[in-house]
């Protein structure tokens, strides 16, 4: 496992227009390796938020080279010499549904590894926001791991911070640090977002990255909740972006991982058992 490290997290809001969303990431990005960060994330649908299915399919390429945003984010890790993690860009994976995939981009711009969300976010919201993921977007099927230069690192998207079976089978798996690029809406990260984040970095005994999406955004009106966190294995907020576009930056110690996990040794302890449905008297 390799020595210190700078993350860090860029937080958008980003609307319906991919050049706009772009030159929005490349500025954040440049600023944010002047302060020393050596691998950074964005959230979510970094590069166009938009409701409009139509709007989705139009924008994505089924050749994810050929795609936009990919070529505009490998130049940038490249230029910069950083890890780059791109939450999430929609890649064309049949005629009328694409992926939500998240890109990891090495020093050198290459695609280091990549993954496609697996829990869709289908649901209808007491406030009568109605969302359902399922109608554009394909799921993955695979959990995915990458080794970084300081350690392993699991990949996830939003709507998956709901199912912690993944994320300890990610840190079984020998993940070190787990990046969860989200768009959460306004209302249910106000109820949900902090609390779920530090039990993931707590169950786990990983470094939790998490990037998000802030704002109203014009391309369709939604509300996220930003506050882009960056959690210590044991449950400790390092850095909170709060709901302006901008970044955060952490020093990331991956020795704390095993001295987490050796106070609090839960990912050895696991035991098979017996669910029992006992006779109401």
């Amino acid at each position: 496992m390799g020595g210190v490290f700078s993350a860090a997290c860029l937080q958008l809001n980003s609307s319906a227009v991919i050049h706009e969303n772009i030159a929005t990431v490349t500025d954040l990005a440049r600023q944010a390796a002047a302060r020393g960060a050596q691998f950074i994330t964005t959230p979510e649908v970094t590069s166009i938020v938009t409701r409009l299915q139509a709007d989705v399919i139009r924008a994505s390429t089924f050749a994810q080279d050929e795609d936009p945003a990919v070529a505009a984010f490998r130049a940038l890790a490249g230029q910069l010499r950083i890890w780059l993690l791109i939450g999430s860009i929609p890649i064309r994976v049949a005629d009328a549904q694409v992926a939500n995939r998240c890109f990891l981009f090495d020093p050198k711009g290459r695609i280091a590894a990549s993954y496609d969300k697996i829990h869709m976010f289908d649901v209808d919201l007491p406030n009568g926001e109605r969302y359902r993921e399922s109608k554009s977007f394909i799921p993955g099927q695979c959990a995915v791991l990458h080794d970084l230069p300081w350690g392993r690192l699991g990949l996830s998207i939003c709507y998956d911070l709901r199912f912690p079976h993944l994320y300890r089978s990610l840190a079984k798996a020998g993940a070190d640090f787990i990046t969860i690029p989200a768009a959460f809406t306004k209302t249910t990260g106000e109820a949900h977002w902090h609390i779920l984040l530090r039990a993931r970095a707590i169950e786990t005994g990983c470094f939790v990255i998490a990037p998000a999406q802030t704002g109203t955004h014009s391309g369709d009106g939604r509300k996220t909740y930003g506050h882009s966190l960056i959690i210590s294995p044991w449950g400790e907020i390092m850095a909170d972006a709060g709901e302006e576009v901008g970044f955060i930056l952490a020093e990331i110690d991956p020795e704390r991982v095993g001295k987490a996990r050796a106070q609090v040794p839960s990912l050895t302890h696991d035991v098979a058992y017996q669910l029992v449905n006992t006779p109401s008297s």
